[in-house]
């Protein structure tokens, strides 16, 4: 029985062994089956990135590549220093950004009160509603460029029909004019996301709430004040910011609009970027202009995240 004992102890440790290797060895399953995703991320995502930072020390201009070298902090200095168009298009990004984000919300937010009401067509209604933001941005651009149009514009036929205007205005084409313009054709395209994110976020309130609140004696008004909007707050909060960095780099209704003008007065640090390392081939001055912004809007996240408390009224 002692020599039976001594024999069967290390066949134990044996398998002890195999189903340790095997344990190793499936915890490792779950990283294989991310392993593609990731690398799709790192080479979709992270690599163009770090290609961006890195040319924005360099000096990267294609139709000089004699000129090529190591630049430093040369073209970030020259941003803050020397470039007298950096900041007017950073203050078009904030026109900009802080029109589309305001107007799009509350006209999301009355439209999407409006669909959440029971009506006749309803679901003809809001699909109608939404087709906007299906439509993309070139032919956004397209419509609204033909609308504007000085000659021939429904734009300009309908004012002077109401006696509003006495002759055809040239509305892209206006200093005074033009920001207004492209601020009212991407507003209409962006009303439906407001509107789509909202409606979802309304109609997972419970009716019990209401119900209480009319029990109390409280009307449509004080209803939306302490009921409709708290339980929308994190919506809000997280549609606000997401097209907040969506419209701070959105390009093309504007360059599809009015290209930057006229005299750059709807050129926002985005179109600036664009024609510098597109149309002026200095990729790496885009770059640094790129990396500016990046730390812009990542600042922006973080102090906007803070104030809301958004991640306490997640938990």
């Amino acid at each position: 029985m002692h020599v039976q004992g001594d024999i069967d102890l290390p066949v134990k440790n044996l398998s002890r062994t195999k189903m340790m290797k095997k344990r190793k060895l499936e915890k490792w399953i779950p990283y294989l089956f991310i392993l593609p995703s990731f690398l799709i991320i790192v080479s979709f995502l992270f690599y163009p990135i770090g290609t961006v930072f890195y040319y924005s020390l360099q000096y990267y201009d294609i139709s000089a590549p004699y000129y090529n070298k190591f630049a430093g902090l040369d073209h970030f200095k020259r941003i803050f220093t020397e470039d007298d168009l950096f900041l007017p298009s950073l203050f078009n990004s904030f026109k900009w950004v802080v029109s589309q984000v305001g107007l799009q919300l509350i006209l999301g937010m009355i439209l999407a009160l409006l669909l959440n009401q029971t009506f006749k067509f309803r679901g003809f209604i809001r699909a109608v509603a939404f087709i906007p933001w299906a439509i993309s941005g070139v032919l956004a651009s397209v419509m609204w460029s033909l609308m504007y149009n000085e000659h021939m514009g429904v734009i300009n036929d309908l004012l002077m029909r109401m006696g509003i205007i006495s002759t055809p205005q040239a509305w892209l084409s206006d200093t005074t004019t033009a920001f207004i313009g492209v601020v009212i054709a991407e507003v209409w395209r962006g009303i439906p996301f407001f509107a789509i994110t909202l409606l979802a976020a309304l109609q997972s309130i419970p009716e019990e709430l209401y119900e209480a609140a009319r029990v109390d004696g409280a009307g449509r008004w004080k209803s939306y004040i302490h009921i409709t909007l708290p339980q929308l707050k994190n919506t809000i909060v997280l549609t606000t910011l997401l097209r907040t960095i969506w419209e701070f780099n959105n390009v093309d209704l504007l360059f599809n609009l009015t290209g930057g003008g006229p005299a750059h007065s709807t050129t926002t640090l985005t179109m600036y970027i664009a024609e510098q390392a597109v149309h002026g081939s200095n990729f790496g001055y885009g770059s640094a202009l790129t990396v500016v912004t990046f730390g812009i809007l990542f600042l922006f996240a973080i102090i906007y995240l803070k104030v809301s408390r958004f991640e306490r009224e997640g938990d």
